[in-house]
This record gives C-alpha cells, structure tokens and sequence, in this order.
C-alpha cells in the first residue's frame, strides 16, 4: 500500500504552507503498528545520544522538558518554603496582643511578599512547572514544540524571582499588599522605589508565564500521539489547554494595569488619581479581571491531577468523564465573569452586584460535578491505600470546606461584613491548599517514580500528611471565628480584651504544624532524589496508571510514539508497552541525525510533519538574562545599563531563532513503517504559526484592557476630556496603515510569484514597517500640537498611555523587520514561503489594526468634539 501523506504537505513546500487540512491522513496506514521484526542496530543509541542532557556547566544550556520542567518545579517549590516562612513571622507577630516582633512596615512587606509570592512565585509557576514536565510524557510527545522558549520562561521566572525576593532583605520591598492598589501604591503615598520593584517585577514574570502559555497550547494540539483525538485526550490534557488559554486571556490585564500604575510613578500621569481626571477603581477592575480567573487558573490543572490520580487510586475510569471536561471548561468561562465580587463594598450599583453576586454562586456548579465525580469514581472503584489517596481525599474535604465559605462571601450582605476579615483570609487559604496544595503533595508522591525511578516514603509521608491535615484546620479554622468578630486583616497587631489572644494563638500553632510538615517533606524528597535509579518502565509505574507517562524512561520520553485508541492505553493494550519499548511505533529512532517530535492535527491527531527540533543552546539563559537585567535596572533609573541589556537581550533572541528555517531543505524522512513525512512546512500547519496568532491574541487583549481604560476614565469623569480630537489626521493615518497592511499580506505572493521573490518580500516588509512609523509619529504629533499633555488629565493619560503601549508593538515591528532585511541579505529568506515570513506577517498586521484602533477610539469617542 502506498503510503498517503495529508494533503499540501507531501511534494513541494510551497504546497505545504496551504495546508490545514485535519482530515487528509489515511488512518488505515495505522494497520501497519505495530510493526514486527528487530529494529536496526544502534538505533535506540542514537535515539539516547541526540537527547542526552549536557553534563557540568553545560547542563544550563538544557534546553528538553524533563531538565527544565524538573529544574520548574524545585524552583516553585523553593519560592513556597521562603513564602511560607515569612508568613511563620507573621503569626508569631500575631500570636499574642501587642506582640513587637518586627516592626509596623517590616510586617507590611512580609504580608505584601508573602501573598505576591505565593500567587506569583508559586502557585501559577508550580502548575506550569508540572505541566512542562508532566504534558509531553502524558501525550506521547519527545517534548514541547518550542523547547527553547520553555527554557526562556524558566530562566526569567527564576532570575526575575530571586530578584524580587530578595528585595525584602534591603528594605526594598512593596508594603501595599499584593494587589498594590493605588493611591497607596502611587508616587505620592509610596515613595522610593519598593513599589516600582513590585510592579517591573511582577510585570516580567508574568511575561515568562504567557510564553510557557503559549508553548503548552500549541503542545495539546499539535503534538498529541497518532490517533489521540480530542474524545481520547486525557483529563490533564484538557485542563492544561483551558489553563493556557486562560492565561493569555487574563494575564494581559495584569500587565497593563503594572503598565499603567508605572507610567503613573514614573512620569506623573494621573492615571489613578481621582482629582485629575483618574480613577482608582479602574486599577481594581484590570487587576481582578486577572485576580479571580488566575484562582481557577491554578484550581483547573491541580483539579485535573486529582482525576488522573484517582482514576488510578480507584482503578476505575473517571466517572462522568465528558461531564467533567465540560465542568472544566464551564469553570474557566464563568471565572471571566465573577471579577468584581472582590469589589462589593466600593459602591457598585445593585444591578451589577447583583450580576456578579450571581456568577460568583453558579461557578460553584461545575466545581461541585469535579467533586461528586471524584466521589462517585472512588466508590465504585476498588481505592488504593497509600499517601497520594490521602492527600487526594483530605485536599477535596478542605476545598469543599472553602467552597462552602465562598458561597458566603458571594453573597453582597455577607461580603459587607466579612470583607478585609479574617474570614476571608481563612477562606482563601482554605480554598488554595485542598485545590491546589494537596494536590501538588498527592502528585509529588504519585509521579515521583516516573521522574526519578524511585518512591518518596510511603511511612513518612503518613506523617506529612497528617501533620499538614491537622495543621490546616488548627491554622485557618479559628480565623473564620476571629474574622466574625471583627479582627481586620493586614494589621500588625491588636489590643487585649477583645477575645482575638486564643485563637490567634491557635493559629499560630497550627502553622508551625504544616511547617513541620513541609520540613518532613523536604528531608524525604532530599534522600529520594539524592539518588537517581533509573529503572525501567514496569518498576516506574507502582502504582499501575493506564495512561501514556508510564512509558516515560528518558530525555527522549517514550522509545517510540504509539497509536493510542482510548483514554487508559495501558490498560486497554497489555502489549503495548512491550511494543514502544521494541520501537515498533513512530520515530523510533532519529530519522534526521536531530531530535524529532510528531507534529499531529488538532481535532483528530494524524501525522503531518516530522518537527527538527533545536539541541542544548546558551541564548534562551542570556536573553533571560539580560531582559531581567533591563526591567529591574529600570527600577533603579540605570537607563543607559537597562537600555544595553534591552539590546543585548534582543540579540540573543535572535541568534536564538536565526537558523529557524535551516531544514527547509530537507523534505521528507521515514517517520516508521515507510510512511514519508515532510520536516518543514509553512502556514497554518506549522506549529510555528499557531505560536504566532497566540502571541498576537496576547497583546490584541493587552490592548483591550488600554481601550477599556480609556472608555471607563471618560464614562467615569467625562469633564476632564478638555482637548478636542484632531481629526485631521484620521484619514491620512488609516491611509498608511492600510498601506502597512496591504504591502505585509502581499509579501508572501510576491515571494511565490516571482523569481526575485525573496528580494521583494523583503522590501515589501520593510516599506509596510515605515508606514506603520509614520502613521505612529502622525498620531502622536497631532495630540502634541493639539495641547493634549499626559500628567494633565485624565484624558490626557488615558490617549498617552493606548500610544506609549503601541509604541512599543511600532518598535517590535522596526526590529522585525530589520531582522528580516538580515536574513535575506544572508540568503536566509528562502522562497517561496517560509516560517520567518509567516510568523512576521502575522504581526505586522495586528500591529496595522491595533494602530487604526488607537487612531480610532479616541477620536470617535467622545464624538463631536467636548
């Protein structure tokens, strides 16, 4: 039988790049795995030798899944000790009335640290860090698409981490809270540069969370294992998608609220100064517009470990599978609309509390179907008894416990009293250890044999268990108690006589119970990973999964990727473990001398293309080092330093994806079995394009949230808006960026039509660049001719702050460009498309519409002049 590639992909590469077809593989090219016979020799040497991690020095230059992902996890991790730690000297300040452990604004940066640490450092770091570890291996995939990008995103969120911790011990750390409102946050109230620490901080590590978004998307969809369509995609597969779609939908809020709270510090803009034209609650609603979904961000990934864990605790498929992918699903749409509940007490109008009051109670729905199917699959199952079953079961009686307490306080009246309690505080700590602490401890235990070959211990973790159980209840129980009494949160002491000394004290005791705990946790990882035994696949899975990372025994994942035909592969093929392991599969060696991954359709899972995927290499840990460097020298007002380290990490990125196109060349290898598959498309069946229209996705939402500003600082104080909008400058400036547009979709046929075609795409790109600056300086002359000043106004910052942000797409735009004049004059433009091309494309034409947008908005609105 003649093998039948997918249609556009076989042949020519200029075919290639029109190719987005789901449908075009024929599955009966299945019927060939698995394949019989022995496998060449030294093929599985090879296979070992090209996914080798570098040893010493070198190992930094790592750039696979398992080295990152592990290196992810150890670092989060780290950051929950430290945290965890400053909170210990927060309740011995609170253990008894008129305590003066530390002083008033020491204890104000422990609880400001404490909570950013935990929410920045830790809880959405540590479920991207398990699932850069853990979604390759699940999936059948030899790693992550955009392997050097995940390296990128670990190295800024540990360097940019440790910065920002540090701070606390110079007397250097923010004291306004985690969520730093203003006016406590501004120039005026927060002088210095603490604050300015938090915000460029904060701001470049969550830059390293939507690139690892990013990476993990594109890794569920298009580099699932054959025949592993969405039906057979495992409930963490799930998860981990609706998890990186969350994120670049509700990180860009974050973002630009840092953004406009600097622009703020930094050049007086009153943003957020009420008496200006500003408003602080604009600040309040960009910040919990990215608050309230990043709780479910970290609940949906820790809540899907619990259903992997225990349909293998139960030994039993999930219990309403379908029904708890679509409460997942439920859960991150609905989380987009409960934002403002953090905001019941500041006046909003009845109707609108009573709209999120609502969202706030229905999204309890699809969280209580998880926990009834949980219940239901381990009753009906046959229930192992060992540590990850206890911390399964004792983390969903803690989270419903805070469940329950959130349901309270969604409701308006309630929330009038118990907000900036201890109720609250008790609420949400309850709710973040059993959704996601638990399950974080349950999985330690579960998948260590997988990543280490051997187990933690099952008798201490008993005691780790149960130390943390007890701790959690003697800790967070009697703040409900003192909350309804009356003790407000984040003061640094109180008076006798009021009933707060016992349960305080209680507290205080049940927190140092966890730390034993953790301390009893850490001393066992200690000794287990002190020494690494890798055993093979049979003696990994103690605890007998049915799923795909049981195969798992190297850098290079599975020995070859399988067909899969179920959603518990292991338990419904005896042999296949038996035949991966013989290399009977796809890719069972290294077909190009390189490493490799199988590039798969997003609905169906059929194999496309053979991805090249790129070897150890220093740039991602220098171009992290170097943007840290730039955003934390800001900090400090090193302009000239910071701008050299802005350039040099620019440098660095681009030698890092300088020989992107290098194995266009190449067309076809034998992916297994005879079934040729091509090395290197273009156009929508690249996973390159795909990495492209999620990074556009992300500053489109980032722009969203300046144009949301702007609407709501003149819907909120419309008497500011004194300068008329010039007007003139409106068809002139679409005029330009519509040339932009045009001449940027028109490069690739130029490349296609003609023999000179690299040539002309290159100047085609360069000339839509030039119109995207001129268009940029136009507009902002006009407002500068017209009067407009941003530190006069609110409308005046609200316009210069929408400009300042497509400032900075104009700039990405001009060094893309001159990236790729670069690469053509090194004849490294191949015709008649490539991935270079495509990906550029894409942004110059968002960069053409967000331009007309900013050109737009504020001359439509207020519409007729002021």
């Amino acid at each position: 039988m003649t093998p039948r590639i997918p249609p556009g992909v076989a042949g020519a590469v200029e075919d290639a790049a029109n190719a987005a077809s789901d449908t075009g593989f024929d599955a009966r090219l299945y019927e060939r795995f698995p394949t019989t016979g022995r496998r060449p020799r030294g093929e599985f040497e090879a296979l070992k030798k090209v996914w080798a991690t570098p040893t010493g020095w070198r190992a930094l230059s790592a750039v696979n899944n398992n080295f990152i992902g592990f290196l992810f996890i150890v670092t989060a991790f780290g950051f929950f000790v430290a945290a965890g730690i400053l909170s210990l000297v927060m309740r011995v300040q609170l253990a008894a009335p008129l305590a003066d452990v530390v002083p008033q604004e020491t204890y104000n940066q422990l609880f400001t640290m404490h909570g950013s640490v935990m929410m920045f450092l830790f809880a959405v770091p540590a479920v991207e860090a398990i699932a850069v570890l853990l979604l390759p291996q699940m999936i059948g995939a030899r790693d992550l698409p955009f392997p050097r990008l995940s390296a990128y995103s670990y190295w800024a969120y540990l360097i940019g981490g440790t910065v920002f911790f540090c701070s606390i011990f110079f007397s250097l750390a923010p004291s306004g809270g985690w969520f730093m409102y203003p006016p406590l946050s501004s120039g005026v109230y927060a002088k210095g540069i603490n604050a300015d620490f938090w915000l460029l901080g904060i701001g470049f590590i969550e830059i390293s969370a939507i690139a690892g978004a990013i990476e993990l998307i594109v890794g569920v969809l298009r580099t699932r294992a054959p025949g592993m369509a969405l039906s057979k995609m495992p409930i963490y597969a799930w998860a981990v998608l609706i998890f990186g779609v969350m994120i670049i939908l509700a990180f860009p809020a974050m973002i630009m609220v840092t953004f406009l709270l600097e622009l703020e510090r930094a050049f007086n803009w009153p943003l957020f100064d009420a008496t200006r034209g500003g408003d602080p609650l604009l600040y309040q609603h960009l910040f919990w517009f990215f608050g309230h979904p990043d709780v479910y961000i970290i609940f949906i990934p820790a809540s899907a470990m619990v259903s992997a864990m225990i349909v293998t605790v139960a030994q039993k498929p999930l219990v309403g599978h379908e029904i708890v992918v679509l409460a997942l699903i439920a859960t991150g749409f609905i989380s987009f609309g409960v934002w403002a509940h953090h905001m019941f007490t500041v006046g909003l109008p009845g109707l609108s509390a009573g709209y999120f009051s609502a969202a706030s109670m229905a999204v309890a729905i699809p969280a209580g179907a998880q926990v009834f199917a949980w219940i239901a699959t381990l009753a009906s199952g046959k229930v192992q008894r060992n540590v990850p079953s206890l911390f399964l079961v004792g983390g969903i009686l803690i989270f419903v416990m805070g469940g329950l307490t959130g349901v309270m306080v969604g409701m308006v009246a309630f929330d009038g009293q118990a907000h900036d309690t201890y109720f609250v505080v008790a609420h949400f700590h309850y709710v973040l250890i059993g959704s996601m602490v638990f399950p974080l401890f349950a999985g330690f235990y579960y998948w260590t044999p997988m990543v280490n070959g051997r187990q933690l211990s099952e008798r201490v973790g008993r005691w780790v268990f149960w130390l943390n159980f007890i701790g959690v209840h003697v800790c967070f129980l009697p703040m409900h108690l003192t909350g309804l009494m009356g003790m407000p949160r984040r003061v640094d002491t109180y008076l006798p006589g009021r009933s707060f000394d016992v349960p305080n004290m209680v507290s205080t005791v049940g927190a140092f119970i966890m730390a034993a705990g953790v301390l009893l946790f850490l001393i066992d990882a200690i000794r287990c990973y002190g020494r690494k035994d890798d055993g093979d696949g049979n003696a990994r899975n103690v605890y007998h999964g049915g799923t795909l990372e049981w195969l798992s025994t190297g850098n290079y994942g599975v020995r070859s990727i399988p067909v899969v035909s179920s959603l518990e592969p292991l338990w419904n093929d005896a042999q296949l473990r038996k035949d991966v392991e013989a290399g009977r599969y796809f890719l069972p060696g290294t077909a190009t001398g390189a490493r490799e991954t199988l590039i798969t359709s997003s609905m169906r899972a059929e194999p496309q293309y053979v991805q090249i995927m790129p070897g150890p290499a220093w740039s991602p840990l220098l171009a992290a080092l170097f943007t840290a460097g730039c955003f934390l020298l800001l900090t400090v007002k090193a302009l000239v330093l910071s701008a050299a380290c802005g350039v040099l990490a620019i440098v660095c990125i681009m030698c890092w994806v300088w020989q992107n196109d290098r194995h266009i060349a190449q067309k076809q290898v034998d992916a297994g079995a005879g079934i040729l598959l091509p090395t290197y498309v273009t156009g929508p069946p690249s996973h390159g394009w795909w990495g492209a229209v999620l990074l556009t996705i992300v500053l489109g939402m980032i722009f969203l949230m300046a144009m949301f500003g702007y609407l709501y600082l003149f819907g909120s104080h419309p008497q500011w808006w004194t300068v008329t909008a010039p007007r003139s400058t409106l068809v002139p400036g679409l005029m330009l960026l519509g040339a932009s547009a045009g001449l940027a979709y028109g490069a690739r046929p130029l490349m296609a039509r003609f023999t000179r075609g690299s040539g002309l795409s290159a100047w085609a790109m360069a000339l839509s660049m030039a119109c995207l600056v001129a268009a940029f300086a136009m507009d902002v002359q006009s407002w500068w001719n017209a009067g407009l000043r941003g530190d006069a106004s609110g409308q005046g910052a609200a316009v210069y702050a929408m400009l300042a942000w497509h400032g900075s797409i104009v700039l990405t735009v001009v060094l893309s460009a001159f990236y790729y004049v670069a690469r053509w004059t090194r004849g490294l433009a191949p015709g008649p498309a490539n991935k270079t091309l495509e990906a550029l494309r894409i942004l110059f034409l968002f960069a053409a519409l967000e331009g007309s947008a900013a050109l737009l908005l504020p001359r439509l609105v207020p519409w007729g002049g002021v």
